[in-house]
Order: C-alpha cells, then structure tokens, then sequence
C-alpha cells in the first residue's frame, strides 16, 4: 500500500468523530485536580486520609463544568479532546459560565448555516419564530415577534402561579442577583443552578455542533446569545418545575444540579438539544448533516461548491503565470 492511499485509509471522517447526541451528561466539578493516569481521565481528591482518585467516564459526557479550585492537566484536556466532550469553566456551583473550550477536528457545516441565517433579518426573524414556535409547541398564525415575547411572558407567568398553588408555595417572585445569593430563598437558588448547569450542557452542545455561540436569534449582546435562545427552549419543562420541587430543601443548589443529571439521562434531552439546534437553524438538514461520512476540510467555491483540499488545482483553470510572460 502506497503512502497516499494509507493516508486517505487513516484521514479523519465525520463519522470517527463522537457524536454529542450519544453523550449522556455533564459533569460538575470543584476543588479536584483532573489528571490523566494509565488507566483514563480521573479527578484527584485530597482528603485527610491521602489522595483519591475517582475516575471520569469522559466518552459517556457531553461536556465537564470546571468549577472554583478545579485544574486540569494538558494530557487530560487532549483526551477530553479526543471523545469530543466539552470543558466549560463556570463560576461556583455552575452559576455563570466563562468560557468553553472545543475540540478542533469538527466541521463548519451548522455554523455556515448559523451564519447564514443570522445575517439576514428575514432570516433571523424564521429562526426566532421557530423558536417559540418549540417552546409553544405551535405559535398563533401571522404573530409579530413582540407578541410571540409577550405570549412568552404570559405563559411563564401563568407556570409560575400553578406550580406555587402545586406546592403550596405562598409567593415566589424571580429574582437573580449574584451579590446577594446567599439571600435568595430556595426556588431562586435552585432555579439559578439549574439554568445555570443547563447553559453548560447547551453550551457544549453548541460547541460541539461547530456553531457559534456569540450568534443569537432571539438574545444579543452577548458571548452566549444563542445558548441562552436554546436553554429557554426547555427552561418551563424541565428547570422551573425543578426549582419549585426543591422549596424546602436544604441545599437546593446541589438538589439541583443532582437531579437535573438525572433528568437528562430520563428525557434524552442531549439528542433533544442537537436536533432542536439542526431544527431552528434549518429544518430541511435537520438530522443528517453532520452525521455524514465526508472529509472535514475542503475548499470553497461559488460556482462548484465544496472541493476537496490538498489538491493541486495548477492544471485544471486557465491561467497565466505572470513569471512565464
């Protein structure tokens, strides 16, 4: 076998990649060193007694959300690189989220069409209406986005008085303040960590899908726009009713983030959230682009479209060499 054909035989495909639709969940960690040993990826622990070690399933997560204290070695990171699993740095507890880190190989196929859709107003206005028209499960015919936002709020409004009459809970305001956390009564911190650890997972599932997400439809402004548009998409499902099942907890923060794992792994949102991305951002793809054996780099035209890369292309236009004349 010549060094070509070798080369073609061991050339990354779509389909050597994970797939962040398998992945189960995510994984918060805080005041752990996360190493790499012969055996896979482990957090190390100190504890009066020596170190533990717990090992990390890094293939089963769609992404790790590094909290206070927590380092991570470089050969760790590259194995987390390896089994596409994301790595989102977040404040404690997973209240804000800072910053992710994406694997390289991954194609750009929904993020041209991310980006497609986002410099458009027309364009953007489907997508953000396609968006309610998910959280809604249908939206009123010929709705203007300023009353799709208005049903919205109404709607949320109206979850939060049923849950409160559900539980027995007196009254319940939102409110978010990061200064005064410590203040907040139960459903407010749980509802916080929840959203919170929700973006994580979104986020990840962003990144791993190659889009970007500074470029949202409904939210702007900032680095994370579009995670917020897609977080909101399950917020009245699955955190709110969360929140308000935690009123009485002690520690509703970690109740929170304990049971939300929990929840992915029952309601397969991970696959949810891939597809829900492929649907708002082009309903026609949705599912199979991005599950399709092809080569990860190729050359763009406007005529032929894509080309394949690492071809010499000296030989097939009609050019002149300026040196030869």
């Amino acid at each position: 076998m010549n060094g070509n054909a070798r080369r073609r035989l061991t050339a990354p495909t779509l389909a050597m990649l994970p797939r962040v639709a398998d992945s189960l969940s995510f994984l918060y960690a805080e005041a752990v060193r996360i190493v790499q040993d012969d055996t896979g990826v482990c957090a190390r622990i100190e504890s009066p007694r020596g170190a533990d070690r717990i090992s990390i399933p890094t293939a089963a997560l769609s992404c790790v959300l590094l909290g206070p204290g927590t380092s991570i070695t470089q050969a760790a990171m590259a194995t987390f690189a390896r089994h596409g699993t994301t790595l989102v740095c977040v404040g404690a507890g997973g209240v804000r989220s800072y910053a992710g880190i994406m694997p390289a190989a991954l194609t750009t196929v929904w993020l041209e069409k991310q980006v497609r859709a986002w410099s458009s107003d027309d364009s953007r206005l489907g997508v953000a209406v396609r968006m309610y028209e998910r959280r809604f499960g249908s939206a009123p015919a010929g709705a203007t986005l300023a009353q799709l936002r208005g049903f919205e709020g109404q709607r949320i409004k109206a979850l939060y008085k049923l849950l409160a009459t559900k539980y027995q809970v007196k009254r319940f305001r939102r409110n978010y303040d990061p200064e005064a956390w410590d203040d907040q009564d139960p459903i407010n911190k749980a509802l916080s960590a929840a959203n919170a650890c929700m973006y994580g997972v979104v986020h990840a599932a962003v990144l791993a899908l190659g889009c970007s997400p500074a470029l949202g439809f409904i939210h702007s402004g900032t680095q994370l726009a579009f995670v917020y548009d897609i977080a909101d998409l399950y917020k009245a499902r699955v955190t709110i009713p969360l929140a308000f099942s935690l009123h009485a907890s002690p520690d509703p923060e970690r109740e929170a983030r304990r049971q939300l794992r929990d929840n992915f792994r029952a309601y397969k949102l991970m696959p949810q959230i891939v597809n829900d991305i492929q649907h708002v951002l082009d309903p026609d793809a949705a599912g199979s682009v991005g599950d399709r054996t092809s080569d990860l780099l190729h050359l763009w035209d406007p005529t032929a479209g894509p080309l394949p890369a690492g071809v010499n292309y000296g030989f097939e236009a009609d050019i002149v060499d300026p040196e030869s004349e």
